[in-house]
């Protein structure tokens, strides 16, 4: 009889697998950058495309022949700097010195934090501690384009803490784009919270292997949950769970192409379960986590590919009907 083993399937590096504190990621790692500029932008999950472009990458197979790549099209509304924070580094960890405000704040972000009554955008304060700061960071939030509650975050500023300051000054209170931190060509980190799937069984949450027909009358479990000794079940052990709704990152996503007409992506008839893209968008090659709707926070590639092709040249955005059937153009 064939023994019946295998190697267990299934990566440990995403353990615990929890649901998200929130409904969009919170960036803990910043790569360094002597570019004074914000290092991250944030975007809204619209749906998938294709593109036909020629491919210019001389190592490549198919070089300076035309090939279909898959593309994620995310919606980049721009999003306002209502605050700035100075951080200061201890032997504990980062420590946050103090923040300014901005004095114009849109009325919608009430809706996610606590504003203060008295907003000064003083900041004679942070001048008088630049020599304790360590890095700045940019508080701000999103203009959603299809509801009113906007998402609220923390963006690092690059370059020393001095010119990241007056950075900061400057765009207090004002808006930026996905032009003032991104280019064409760009390799970042996709930041987001995953679908969610609710509780699912050991197979489809770890990919075990399903038991042979005689096993106990069970077949989508694990064959034993542990030895007698330590008498506990350990974490290792493939078990039943939340499956979904875990925040993910994405490394080296490459984007494609940034426009600002939305009906240069919109397909006929508009994208499913997210409708038209109004304003400036991005092209993503590949797919990025997260359903439709969802906020996607993207970061200066934290660990950027050493080869950086070359970037393909791009000749039809697909625009064809996702609704199943052909639906004519208004």
């Amino acid at each position: 009889m064939s023994k019946m083993t295998k190697p267990r399937a299934g990566s440990l590096a995403f353990s615990p697998r929890v649901r998200a504190r929130r409904i969009y990621p919170r960036i803990t790692s910043w790569p360094e950058s002597t570019e004074t500029k914000p290092l991250a932008f944030a975007g809204y999950k619209a749906g998938m495309t294709h593109i036909i472009a020629v491919d210019k990458y001389k190592n490549s197979p198919t070089y300076e022949q035309k090939v279909s790549i898959p593309v994620t099209i995310v919606e980049v509304p721009p999003i306002t700097v209502f605050g700035v924070r100075a951080y200061a580094k201890t032997p504990y960890g980062r420590k946050v010195l103090t923040e300014v405000w901005a004095d114009n704040l849109d009325n919608n972000l009430k809706r996610r934090v606590k504003t203060p009554k008295s907003k000064k955008s003083d900041f004679s304060v942070l001048e008088n501690i630049i020599d304790q700061i360590s890095e700045i960071r940019l508080l701000v939030h999103t203009n959603p384009p299809f509801k009113k509650t906007p998402e609220v975050f923390e963006i690092k500023v690059g370059g020393d803490p001095k010119s990241a300051l007056e950075y900061a000054k400057e765009k207090l209170g004002k808006q930026i784009t996905i032009n003032d931190v991104f280019k064409e060509g760009d390799y970042v980190d996709a930041i987001a919270v995953t679908k969610g799937k609710g509780i699912q069984g050991p197979v489809y949450r770890w990919g075990i292997k399903i038991q042979y027909r005689k096993a106990h009358g069970f077949r989508r479990h694990v064959g034993a949950l542990g030895p007698w000794h330590p008498t506990k079940t350990m974490w290792r052990i493939p078990q039943a769970g939340q499956t979904g709704f875990h925040v993910r990152t994405e490394i080296n996503k490459r984007i494609i192409k940034i426009g600002n007409n939305g009906s240069d992506v919109n397909p006929i008839g508009g994208i499913p379960h997210y409708g038209l893209v109004k304003g400036s968008y991005i092209l993503v090659k590949g797919s990025l986590p997260g359903p439709k709707k969802r906020l996607i926070i993207f970061r200066q590639a934290l660990r950027p590919p050493k080869v950086q092709g070359v970037l393909p040249e791009l000749i039809k955005i697909s625009q064809e009907s996702q609704q199943g059937t052909r639906v004519k153009a208004i």
